[in-house]
């Protein structure tokens, strides 16, 4: 019977990057040779001690890493946030506690940092939620049928006087930074982006290995000139058997910072000729979307599921950072059986501000921190997850007082993938 080595768990060396990019590869079921080119690209997001690797003698047979991140709470404040990505074990050396082991020592460190929460995007759902991450966000895809949305396929220009240009990727780039900034000051559940970010999509640097093809970019301005959307597309080419276009437009990420410039992309979009589908790519549940549409049926949801997942790490910061349109106070008994933020604590909250400090008093409200984390930026109920048994009442009401004072008129939205 043979006998399992000592797995070691360690931030990675430069010299070991390409056998962890082997490794990332392989748990995410790519061709576990790296590229050249692709290698170099991911160097520029290797930061020294913020990737992990489990190995196996000298082979990598675990990936992690994490990288500073901003995001945005209720009400606009930039948060000090973790974002944990890459995270892969290989398939001959799972159930061993690899990731339990790399996210301790990552978050661990986060807390050391003074990183308010930590964030990912889960691609299976029941892994994080031990480790007190909880899903904070949704996402909402949709298909929209243009004949039958009802709109007018001559459209030609915005009617408020703004105009849309198709433009390239330098433009983007240019432009697209601080669209983007406008939008996350004003957007809970966004998330920062790097210079590599824009350089990745549009075909400056290549992540992935695989051929670039530039998109199409629409870019809206205002009346007056200003930029206040932007949104990236493809298209398929697919006709039907009676010479009939059949094609399919394919939203990559749209922008808008107004209503205006939201209608507008969307019109556009729905406009352009041989297109008869429209796929939105991801957009907030309750994106306008469906509801600029003379016929709303006309979007049909394709995908809805959980999104960013939200772990705190400090309970009074992240409660302290946000906003809260109504006023009151209560005790949250916080568990955390990671030991980064536990404890009982007092938050009193209104318009003017909030403060959240340990106390001894007894609790209304007893959650796990991931519970916390899917309530913090104002998506989930207290009153649902009560009613699922994953949060508990010691004082009756607790769960709507709660409510009350998180939860948002428009829901958070993440536009990004990480």
């Amino acid at each position: 019977m043979s006998r399992r080595t000592e797995i070691d768990v360690r931030p990675i060396t430069e010299a070991e990057f390409p056998d962890w990019n082997r490794a990332l590869n392989t748990g995410f079921l790519q061709p576990p040779a790296v590229a050249e080119e692709q290698l170099e690209a991911r160097r520029r997001q290797f930061v020294p001690g913020r990737s992990l690797g489990a190995f196996d003698g000298d082979r990598c047979v675990a990936t992690f890493r994490s990288f500073d991140q901003e995001l945005t709470a209720v009400g606009g404040a930039p948060v000090r946030a973790d974002a944990v990505s890459n995270v892969t074990v290989t398939a001959t050396h799972r159930r061993r506690g690899l990731l339990t082991r790399m996210m301790a020592q990552d978050l661990a460190a986060a807390k050391e940092r003074g990183d308010v929460v930590a964030t990912l995007i889960a691609a299976e759902y029941p892994i994080y939620g031990r480790y007190g991450f909880g899903p904070a966000t949704t996402l909402t895809e949709w298909a929209v049928d243009v004949p039958r949305a009802g709109l007018d396929r001559r459209w030609a220009a915005p009617e408020d006087g703004g105009r849309i240009d198709l433009v390239d990727g330098a433009d983007v780039r240019k432009l697209g930074p601080e669209l983007h900034e406008r939008l996350r000051r004003a957007q809970p559940g966004a998330v920062s982006r790097t210079e590599l970010w824009w350089q990745a999509r549009t075909g400056v640097v290549n992540m992935n290995g695989t051929p670039w093809t530039e998109p199409y970019y629409a870019l809206y301005r205002s009346a007056d000139g200003e930029v206040e959307g932007l949104a990236s597309y493809r298209t398929d080419d697919h006709w039907g058997d009676a010479k009939q276009p059949l094609n399919t437009a394919t939203v990559e990420w749209l922008l808008a910072v107004t209503p205006a410039a939201e209608r507008a992309l969307w019109h556009y979009l729905c406009s352009i000729d041989w297109v008869q589908t429209v796929k939105s790519g991801w957009r907030s549940p309750d994106d306008l979307l469906p509801h600029l549409l003379p016929d709303p049926r006309a979007a049909r949801i394709t995908t809805q599921a959980d999104w960013l997942w939200v772990r705190i790490l400090d309970v009074a910061r992240a409660l302290e950072a946000r906003t809260y349109d109504g006023q009151g106070a209560l005790v949250l008994e916080v568990v955390d059986r990671g030991g980064l933020t536990g404890g009982r604590w007092r938050l009193e909250a209104g318009p003017d501000g909030a403060s959240c400090v340990p106390t001894t008093e007894s609790a209304h409200l007893v959650l796990d921190v991931a519970e916390l984390g899917a309530l913090w930026l104002g998506d989930a109920s207290a009153v649902r997850l009560a009613a699922l048994g994953r949060v508990r009442e010691e004082r009756a009401g607790a769960a709507r007082v709660v409510d009350a004072l998180l939860r948002t008129s428009r829901r958070p939205w993440c536009p990004d993938m990480f």
